[in-house]
């Protein structure tokens, strides 16, 4: 039930975002070129975070979309008619693709490999060319920078891969979830030979990211005022806008381009203090940094509460912000501005309900902010 209190709070929440500055660098979407050959693409999800921008683009373009989701998300607006079939991969219910075929099929949310059998059984001869959306996360070792597309990758250890669930995966995450991605990569190989696209992706984010683990940064500095900073500034950040990687992904299915693939930004190095400063010039708010070091935030038990950064030194994941993004840019992979990320980010986020807008789901609170650097202060003092 919502209190009078929580009312009072919402309203004083879309108040202050009412009452920021205009953003600077938003983006107006310009017209996209039809492609050479029209496709019929399938694809599996389609209605999360990158998959609208995949059936956006791909309707601009020309093609002919067709959805396969369970039909718990309301679909947005298309810009043009989009087939919707409903099935559960969970249950093995796949009978809506059953004796259809397509140029293309792009899976987005498969994370468990009898998901990509299970497609495979139903679409094998039927579908053209795989795209399979998996994670930077496939890799054994995280730690050393420069991380390409041949290196080693995470094994299983469990007992039958195919038996995994769900809510297995949500109970032991860290240990099963690049594991089963890997397993699922080699899955897309079995059903469907050598015509595979895999990207890996980072971390995405732009417009539609639920998680607000980016979004924590800029909304951040839009408040002002003296603001904690992990690290010496120069720990690199890799990221990506769901639009690069949603559009990127049609291009790579109407090119027929095989490989695997680094789906990380932007094209050169971004130290994290150049990312705040360049949100800054987008959100204002005018923070003074604080920069604190990673020993101090382990002694403090911070852990991903900040999240996107990882330290360059040392870690098992001190190579994330350092992933090789080569052979993806060779395939055709492009960015758009930085800037023009933060803005729509923003915009879109402000346009959020008050209740929304109220509790981010990553980052620390201000409370927990005042509390570090209070014991920050006092340890130089």
């Amino acid at each position: 039930m919502t209190t009078r209190r929580d009312l009072i709070k919402l309203s004083a929440i879309a108040a202050a975002a009412a009452a920021f500055p205009p953003l600077a660098w938003a983006s107006k979407p310009g017209p996209v070129a039809k492609a050479d050959k029209p496709l019929n693409i399938l694809i599996l999800g389609g209605t999360g975070f990158t998959g609208p921008f995949q059936v956006d683009y791909a309707l601009k373009r020309g093609h002919k979309i067709t959805l396969f989701n369970r039909g718990k998300r309301p679909s947005p607006e298309w810009p043009g008619e989009v087939e919707q079939l409903h099935g559960d991969r969970n249950t093995g219910d796949l009978k809506s693709l059953a004796g259809r075929k397509w140029d293309v099929c792009i899976d987005n949310p498969t994370s468990l490999p009898f998901w990509v059998r299970d497609a495979g059984q139903v679409l094998k001869g039927n579908v053209d060319h795989y795209l399979f959306i998996s994670t930077i996360s496939v890799y054994a070792d995280g730690s050393k920078p420069g991380i390409n597309e041949d290196a080693p990758l995470a094994q299983y250890k469990g007992k039958d891969a195919m038996a995994e669930t769900q809510e297995n995966l949500r109970a032991d995450i860290e240990n099963l979830y690049g594991p089963l991605k890997a397993l699922s990569e080699a899955e897309a190989h079995k059903q469907f030979g050598k015509n595979v696209t895999i990207v890996r992706p980072g971390y995405i984010v732009g417009p539609r990211d639920e998680t607000d683990r980016f979004t924590y940064w800029p909304h951040r500095i839009a408040q002002g005022g003296e603001m904690l900073v992990p690290g010496d500034g120069q720990d690199p950040v890799q990221i990506i806008d769901g639009r690069d990687l949603g559009e990127w992904m049609i291009r790579l299915a109407e090119a027929k381009t095989y490989g695997v693939f680094n789906a990380v930004g932007p094209k050169d190095l971004l130290p994290m203090d150049t990312m705040l400063r360049e949100s800054e010039k987008v959100v204002g708010g005018k923070p003074t940094y604080t920069h604190v070091t990673p020993e101090f935030l382990e002694e403090q038990k911070v852990g991903e509460e900040l999240p996107i950064w990882v330290p360059r030194q040392a870690g098992p994941y001190a190579g994330y912000g350092q992933v090789s993004n080569a052979r993806a840019i060779a395939a055709g992979l492009t960015y758009r501005p930085y800037a023009v990320t933060v803005a729509d980010l923003m915009t879109w986020f402000r346009s959020q309900p008050a209740d929304r807008q109220a509790k981010l789901r990553a980052g620390i609170t201000r409370e927990r902010e005042a509390e570090l650097l209070k014991a920050w202060h006092a340890r130089k003092a």
